[in-house]
């Protein structure tokens, strides 16, 4: 890649000049390619810092590596639009597609059609610029921004007509757009789409800088002018265009033009544009040789530094989440809040290199709570996705308010952070109620169990600063719910289930009980109490062998696919992010060697300076943000305390401008090039023994001196006061008992044993219903039933007064009048409890994650054996669809019966009328009644899977599920 020579030669030139030189010139280091290819799913176009507008080729219409609307490995281009989104994991935006040509064509063309090659070796891209060459009609295009304002600029090297393409209906479902022009200069027009963000509204103001002949329209259904073609003079050979952007309305996107590009040229605003990226990008300033690293830092920087996005216009004007438009003029107000991917990383970095927008972005959180009724958890154009789980706004706010941003109103967003906590929803009910939920009643049970565990301790946290003692007590003992779900036998955190646990566990296995991982990746979320977990464990050795395992152990997955978890190192998994504080947990038992030796590994093999240079998605920063700490030396591994654990600095000398002023530099000293091992550190001339660092002490300004050498230094860190403290030490409660037997139904008896993850305490339990207390029986061994029974325990610390929640479990005796062989293998992470899930009278809602639903993705062939020739009243088989996740009804299902097992009469095709389009989960019940005296022992079932997505599904070509929940027979009386 040309651009690619070009940075490197102009980075060895400046690597030969003094470091204040250096400092203007680090826009060179950036690559905005980086990430482009492979699963990185970023863009390479124009955009400012945090800017509103992000003016991007557009290559890929479709499809889970075209988020961005761009892939390295594309060679076609379809045009360049406003709006991207930076590495996320869904698409949406791309509005306003504009796009040169020079050939005859009809304006009721399809825009698809006016599409070119392009040459990849005269593309470039660069902060604030992009360049590509269109092969079709040898036309250069140019872009370059300001931040609500686009800059295109078009050279024609033909000899034929000069058009320019504007189209509205580009990828999102169009809801209502138009176009329209005053003069032949000037055009106007807004687009409301229906995409990921449901209701996004995008206006414009555009103008050309040279007049244009003609404008011809294409208008839909409705009489709205959806396309345009805009023709020039031939002898133009250079046509610029200027287009601003508003969320609000075009007399917006108009006062956003005036403010920031009219009356520039294209050369004006590529140099602001390189001036605002140069002034941001020096808010590090690094001293290294290594040039191809210092590629990769300012390439995560300025990937770090795309989103979230301004959503204000230049008046203050700006659309909030009820859609309605408001005003604030003391705060920018933003949007685009991947927070369960940013809170971990991108924020914290945030509260050291950008206080000032942090300040603005929790108003904006409030600004979204009053005026939508919700904190955000994945927010985009002013519509809540319902994306993502956990309410990670807390995090964000507790973070910045731990670190002395604070200029908000303290009130109000306590009130926000508790009513986000307090809903009844996404499993929350129980969760408040129980202390946790269970697989049954929630999907992603494990996951969400966790990170409300941890927001509820920034909850507290927060709280306690404001002098709310009772509401820190609340959320304190809430912060602790993640005691219920660890499994003292196999020491992971587990889903539980009818009282139980879920079965059969695989750590290795993704399923539905986690979001977009398995039991290894979220084995290790407790950031807010890493001493309790470890107590739980049984101790700091066995916490580091299963540290050790996690990062150790074969990288097999076992599950669905999920093509979310990449980068994997053993079970972790670099390239998505609940894995991303593991490394760093050794400091917390004292053997930080270990995570000096994790944390190089990952900064070495997870990142390079090619396009596929990321190992997953960039998540709007999160990927990045990850090495731009990490490569300084430091990770905030719990967002909301004021602590940085110390990793390994990888560059010679490295210096924060801080917005207060100050300089803090981290240098190291190595004994040799491939020296990452830390032999001492120093702060300001002083011996610093401590493996992590103050905030405050950041802010303060000054030196941090590491020694680093080519072998562990042992000693260092590893004391128990110079280690970071992560520890709820108040009001602890104890774990929930568990049943060892996690069915509600059973058949002849069942042994049941109760256990308690928290060692010394008695439990006690009921058989009546009734609520067990300390005059109840108390366990002291397991026992059989043989009958109906409602079961009910509670564990209860007699020294210091607390109990666990109640657990119960209504067991229920089936009679045992028949058996089940299953001929075609389920899927492991839909078992839905085992073979005889078909036939324990328990039957699944319409939720598949909740593993009640036995799923295939092969056809279902079963035999149920009657145990004797038995007359047959009717069966009863029940099915579940939800197309967008894959599952059909089975195409017919053929019962045949047989008195003896080998010899099977066809009895009847049982066929549904549901379209195979219907959207949305319902389920369904095929039946057939028997004519009166059939005899059978045997009954067969098989129900046919449709084999593979259909053409028109989004899946097209994958395979298709069946999903099946109990059949049912009924016998006629004797």
């Amino acid at each position: 890649m040309k651009c690619l020579l070009v940075i490197v030669l102009l980075s060895m030139i400046y690597s030969c000049i003094s470091p204040k030189a250096e400092k203007h010139q680090l826009t060179d280091y950036v690559d905005p390619f980086i990430g482009t290819d492979g699963h990185g799913h970023t863009y390479p176009g124009s955009t400012l810092p945090f800017g509103m507008i992000q003016l991007s080729p557009d290559t890929r219409i479709e499809g889970w590596d075209g988020c961005s609307g761009y892939h390295f490995s594309d060679s076609i281009l379809y045009g360049f639009s406003h709006t991207h989104l930076s590495g996320t994991g869904v698409g949406d935006y791309n509005d306003l597609l504009i796009m040169p040509f020079s050939f005859n064509a009809s304006v009721d063309a399809p825009y698809t059609s006016f599409s070119s090659p392009f040459d990849k070796e005269k593309e470039i891209a660069k902060p604030g610029y992009y360049e590509s060459f269109l092969t079709k009609d040898s036309i250069q295009a140019r872009l370059t921004t300001t931040t609500r304002c686009g800059y295109h600029q078009y050279i024609f090297n033909n000899d034929n007509d000069r058009h320019i393409l504007i189209n509205l209906e580009h990828r999102d479902k169009l809801l209502d757009g138009n176009i329209k022009h005053t003069n032949n200069k000037y055009l106007s027009g807004y687009r409301i789409s229906n995409a990921w963000a449901e209701e996004q509204h995008f206006y414009f103001y555009l103008a050309f800088t040279t007049e244009f002949d003609t404008i011809v329209y294409r208008t839909d259904s409705l009489e709205r002018n959806v396309q345009a073609i805009v023709s020039f003079q031939k002898d133009i050979d250079t046509i610029d265009i200027k287009v601003a952007m508003s969320f609000v309305d075009e007399k917006g996107a108009k006062k956003n033009f005036d403010a920031e590009i009219d009356g520039l040229t294209f050369s004006d605003v590529l140099d602001q544009a390189d001036s605002t990226w140069e002034d941001q990008l020096s808010k590090v300033l690094i001293e290294d040789n290594d040039l191809v690293r210092k590629q990769i830092f300012y390439t995560a920087l300025y990937h770090s530094f795309l989103a979230p996005n301004m959503a204000s216009d230049i008046d203050g004007r700006y659309r909030g989440t009820d859609l309605a438009i408001h005003s604030d003029t003391q705060n920018d107000q933003y949007t685009i809040f991947s927070l369960w991917d940013t809170f971990r990383g991108t924020h914290p970095l945030f509260t050291l290199l950008q206080r000032k927008r942090t300040q603005d972005f929790i108003q904006t959180f409030l600004k979204q709570y009053q005026q939508g009724g919700q904190l955000p958890v994945w927010e985009l154009a002013s519509n809540y996705t319902g994306c993502m789980i956990g309410y990670h706004s807390v995090s964000v706010i507790q973070d910045a308010f731990v670190k002395g941003i604070d200029s908000f109103d303290h009130a109000l967003a306590l009130e926000a952070m508790i009513q986000s906590a307090e809903k009844d929803h996404l499993g929350l009910e129980t969760y408040k109620k129980r202390g946790f939920m269970t697989c049954d009643e929630e999907p992603e049970s494990v996951s969400k169990n966790l990170e409300y565990a941890y927001d509820d301790w920034c909850i507290a946290e927060f709280a306690r600063a404001l002098g709310r003692d009772n509401i820190y007590t609340t959320y304190i003992k809430r912060a602790q719910a993640y005691k219920h779900l660890f499994d003292p036998n196999t020491l992971f955190l587990k889903g539980r289930i009818h009282g139980g646990w879920f079965a059969p566990f695989d750590p290795s296995e993704v399923n539905f009980n986690y979001t977009e991982a398995n039991g290894w990746q979220y084995n290790f979320f407790i950031p807010h109490d890493i001493t309790g977990h470890v107590e739980l464990m049984g101790g700091e050795i066995i916490y580091d062998k299963m540290l050790d395992s996690f990062f150790q152990t074969k990288s097999n997955l076992a599950g669905r696919h999920q093509v979310d978890i990449t980068g994997l190192y053993g079970q972790y998994a670099h390239g998505n992010e609940p894995s991303h504080h593991c490394a760093y947990l050794y400091n917390y038992i004292g053997r930080p060697w270990k995570t000096q030796q994790r944390v190089k590994y990952l900064l070495d093999s997870m990142y390079s300076n090619k396009p596929d240079g990321l190992s997953g998605n960039e998540d709007c920063g999160q990927m990045s943000s990850w090495y731009n700490l990490s490569a300084l030396g430091m990770y905030a591994v719990l967002p909301g305390s004021d602590q940085y654990i110390i990793g390994t600095p990888i560059f010679d000398k490295a210096c924060l401008q801080l917005e207060n002023g100050r300089q803090f530099c981290i240098e190291t000293n190595k004994s040799s090039k491939d020296a990452f091992y830390i032999q001492g550190v120093s702060l300001n001339g002083k011996a610093y023994p401590y493996s992590y660092l103050i905030h405050e002490d950041i802010m303060q300004g000054g030196t941090l001196v590491v020694e680093l050498g080519t072998t562990p230094n042992k000693d260092w860190g590893s004391n128990v006061v110079h280690r970071p403290f992560s520890h709820i030490a108040s009001n602890p409660i104890l774990p929930s008992p568990v049943f060892s037997y996690s069915q509600p139904t059973f058949w002849d008896s069942i042994f049941v044993d109760i256990s308690c993850a928290q060692p010394n305490v008695s439990i006690y339990y009921t058989t009546d219903g009734s609520i067990p207390n300390q005059q109840s029986e108390l366990f002291k061994q397991g026992f059989w039933i043989d009958h109906d029974l409602s079961l009910r325990a509670i564990a209860i610390d007699t020294i210091r007064h607390t109990s666990s929640p109640v657990i119960e479990q209504k067991y229920l005796k089936v009679v045992n009048d028949k058996q089940i062989s299953v001929l075609t293998k389920y899927a492991n992470q839909y078992a839905a409890g085992g073979d005889r899930a078909l036939i324990d009278q328990l039957r699944g809602g319409i939720n598949f994650r909740t593993g009640s639903w036995q799923g295939y993705q092969d056809d279902v062939i079963v035999v149920i054996d009657l145990l004797k020739n038995n007359p047959v009243h009717s069966v009863s088989i029940g099915f579940l669809q939800d197309i967008k996740s894959w599952i059909w009804l089975p195409s017919q299902v053929d019962l045949m019966g047989s008195k003896d097992g080998e010899n099977y009469q066809k009895i009847t095709t049982l066929n549904h009328k549901e379209p195979l389009d219907r959207y949305g989960a319902f389920t369904t019940e095929l039946n057939h009644t028997f004519r009166k005296g059939q005899k059978f022992r045997y009954i067969k079932v098989h129900a046919k899977n449709i084999d593979k997505c259909p053409p028109w599904h989004l899946g097209a070509g994958g395979k298709a599920w069946v999903f099946t929940d109990e059949i049912d027979i009924k016998f006629d009386p004797l």
